[in-house]
């Protein structure tokens, strides 16, 4: 039995015990750690109570007569360990944790402590130790140290999502002072990082909470901002700020534009100064309906609405904003399903040559085609791009559905060339967007596209908005690298941007397109021709062609013809066509 290994056994040691052997014995016996003498196989010597009732329930039956087999099943190693220690002393394993199931199904699991020691060649000393409590307080704070970890967030140290949302249910819960919630965005973060880097973009981040934090701290003689608001970080490039203490519409105002005039300033960032401006979405605690998931949805909305607003700036939630996020939310998920099926098409609107003397007008009508995408929609019929292009911005399939217009017109082009011959379009122009210009890799995916489809670069005109061509350096740098193909690029809507007849030499276009609000009024407005006869002939002066869009009327022409410009398109000419009726439409076939 166990109390028997208490005594000593017969033989030498027996008669060798002493006074000393029997107080060491006393001691061992009354020691509140476990404590058992081996030997170099295993069997035990000596073992005291208490190491006998951690042990017993490892063992499969009421006696312990060797560690090494009760313990086989959680160090089944332990015997090979001694046998190749050749120390003459030592540890061999050292605070090995071990855990034993409890009695009760409910209970939870005893740990022990196990450290073997070699005492010499042939006996062994083990120690076993109760730790369950020490555990469980070390369970305890690490649960404590991880609760407070999953709010923060690792990169800015700011809360995360989930500590401001509790913040925010707060807030709406408590009677008193109004709050607000502001949920800002960068409008051009995955540009620095895309160009700069992930270190950049992390670096960029921690700047903007930087700024955050120093802004509400400041505080103001509106806002107060000081100790009453608190800044997070919810994801990616998205922060939320909740502030409370708001008393007046105007203070909520007066908070937003400091918030973005510090935040909308150059960030030092590798040695340049870098503009990343963001958009807010702004919502009164008045205005906040459902819970705080609720009031942190309708805030990026409002932010989203920002952003379309050309960004930089706030914008203050209403509910029609929620009714027209929906609505766009169903049109990217129907998206995203035409992408798949094949929902998508491309018709071709003729861009025709102005030809003849002043007073007698002659039209070529293969000078070129424009391709316009087209979405056949399953229930809604033809949905128009200005319904779905601004979404595909958004959501990021801008680039899917560009890569399919140019790779669909280019193969239909060449099929032109093939079987139309001298009566083929010349030219193909496709339209560019600000994701597109934007996107990684665009100017290869373009130049494989080229080798793909065997067109000749030359034939093929990109074409981007005139806001759009004069942004900034990385667009501009865009069109450089889609210059250098081979193909040619047209600067679209030419009067409606930011450029003027000064800065046109700075941009890397060929052709300018002069806006149908112009054409629209060159026969009845002295005006408008001045300003269409100042484009034509300062593109002239720099080796650029001129397009007239949106002609409509056979007085319309004649007065652009008039005035210089030897290509024009509209609606007078022809209305956007599919592939075969435009392949008749350019043999003067009636039918087309």
């Amino acid at each position: 039995m166990i109390t028997d290994l208490l005594s000593p056994s017969e033989g030498p040691a027996a008669a060798a015990a002493d006074a000393a052997h029997e107080a060491l014995m006393q001691f061992l016996y009354r020691a509140p750690v476990g404590l058992a003498q081996l030997a170099r196989d295993g069997s035990i010597e000596m073992i005291n109570p208490m190491a006998a009732n951690l042990l017993m329930p490892l063992a499969r039956d009421a006696s312990l007569d060797n560690l090494f087999a009760t313990l086989r099943h959680v160090l089944p190693d332990l015997g090979d360990a001694v046998a190749r220690c050749s120390d003459p002393s030592g540890l061999i394993c050292d605070s090995t944790r071990l855990s034993v199931a409890a009695g009760a199904a409910s209970a939870e699991p005893q740990v022990l402590s196990f450290s073997l020691l070699k005492l010499d060649d042939a006996r062994l000393m083990a120690m076993i130790t109760d730790i369950t409590g020490e555990v469980q307080r070390e369970q305890k704070v690490l649960a404590t140290r991880l609760r407070a970890a999953a709010r923060v967030d690792a990169l800015t140290q700011m809360p995360n999502r989930a500590a401001i949302r509790d913040l925010i249910q707060a807030a709406m819960g408590a009677a008193g002072d109004g709050y607000a919630v502001l949920f800002l965005n960068c409008d051009r973060f995955k540009q620095i990082n895309d160009a700069f880097g992930p270190a950049a973009g992390d670096e960029l981040l921690n700047l903007i909470a930087g700024r955050l934090r120093s802004t509400l701290r400041e505080g103001d003689a509106v806002g107060r901002a000081r100790g009453d608001s608190v800044a997070a970080r919810v994801g990616g490039d998205e922060f939320v700020v909740l502030v409370r203490g708001v008393r007046r519409a105007g203070d909520l105002d007066a908070i937003a534009e400091r918030l973005l005039d510090a935040l909308n300033r150059p960030y030092p960032l590798g040695g340049r100064q870098l503009h990343c401006a963001l958009s807010m979405g702004v919502l009164a605690g008045s205005d906040a309906h459902g819970d705080a998931d609720a009031v942190l949805q309708d805030a990026s909305i409002a932010m989203v609405e920002a952003k379309r607003a050309g960004g930089g700036r706030p914008a203050r939630f209403e509910p029609a904003m929620r009714e027209r996020a929906a609505r766009r939310g169903g049109i990217e998920a129907d998206l995203r399903r035409a992408l798949q099926l094949g929902e998508l098409f491309v018709v071709y609107q003729p861009v025709v040559g102005l030809a003849g003397p002043p007073g007698s007008l002659a039209v070529e009508r293969n000078a070129g085609v424009e391709a316009l995408v087209r979405w056949q929609h399953p229930t809604r019929g033809v949905v128009p791009p200005i319904e779905f292009i601004g979404v595909a911005e958004e959501s990021g399939l801008i680039g899917e559905l560009g890569a399919f217009v140019l790779e669909a017109a280019c193969r239909q082009f060449v099929t032109w060339q093939r079987e139309l011959a001298d009566d083929a379009p010349r030219l193909l122009a496709v339209n560019l967007s600000r994701g597109q210009l934007r996107e990684a890799g665009f100017t290869a995916r373009v130049a494989a596209i080229l080798r793909e489809t065997g067109i000749d670069p030359r034939q093929l005109q990109l074409e981007v908005t005139e806001s759009l061509a004069a942004q900034d350096q990385a667009v501009q740098a865009s069109l450089h690298e889609l210059r250098e193909l081979g193909l040619s690029l047209a600067l679209d809507d030419f009067g409606t941007g930011y450029s003027s007849l000064a800065s046109l030499h700075l941009l890397p276009v060929g052709v300018v397109k002069i806006d149908r609000s112009f054409v629209s009024q060159a026969v009845d407005s002295a005006h408008h021709r001045v300003l269409i006869e100042a484009t034509v002939r300062v593109a002239e002066s720099l080796h650029m062609g001129t397009v007239a869009e949106g002609i409509e009327t056979a007085a319309q022409a004649a007065s652009v013809h008039a005035l210089g410009c030897r290509k024009g398109q509209g609606y007078l000419f022809s209305p956007p066509l599919p592939a075969d009726v435009l392949a008749r439409w350019v043999r003067g076939d009636a039918t087309a």
